[in-house]
């Protein structure tokens, strides 16, 4: 490992973070309809560096924020393809939209797991993350993500292009 495990914790949730911030500008373009160029490249680029850093981590088998990262991936590849590939012809603006969205609540869904697991606070409340606090947030971070992800397709129909 080139860094020190501390140095790249740290480096891969700054990278997440940003991730995490650029991807809800990124939405909130979405839903005004507004195709934010230079936010969208920050948010797709930290995000697909989120999940390829994820695997950096010494782990003795598999976790799972890997398969999620895993899966993270294919559906960054599907909104880079239809963003950059097919320039968001036809479907492909809807399923960019989706898949954008989607990516972005996958970023934010194992923020949540992470902070249950390391938060002192969190960790009292689901020590194993199959306790109600636990499934009452992530229900709520699903419920958020799909009126976020309807409002998205919604607004995004059009083009204005921002910077």
């Amino acid at each position: 490992m080139i860094f020190d495990l501390q140095t790249f914790t740290l480096i891969h949730i700054v990278i997440s973070v940003v991730g995490i911030i650029t991807g809800l500008v990124v939405a909130g373009g979405l839903v005004a309809g507004v195709k934010l160029n230079s936010w969208t490249v920050i948010f797709l680029a930290t995000t697909v560096l989120t999940s390829i850093t994820g695997y950096g981590f010494p782990v003795p088998q598999i976790s799972p924020a890997q398969i999620v990262g895993g899966f993270s991936l294919i559906v960054l590849a599907i909104a880079l393809a239809a963003r950059y590939w097919k320039k968001l012809q036809g479907k492909w603006r809807a399923t960019y939209v989706v898949s954008a969205i989607f990516a972005l609540y996958l970023n934010v869904f194992v923020l949540v797991a992470q902070l249950f697991a390391k938060t002192p606070a969190l960790i009292q409340l689901a020590p194993t993350q199959k306790e109600p606090p636990f499934a009452v947030t992530q229900a709520l971070v699903i419920a958020l993500f799909v009126w976020l992800g309807s409002a998205a397709l919604r607004g995004f129909k059009s083009e204005k292009t921002s910077s």
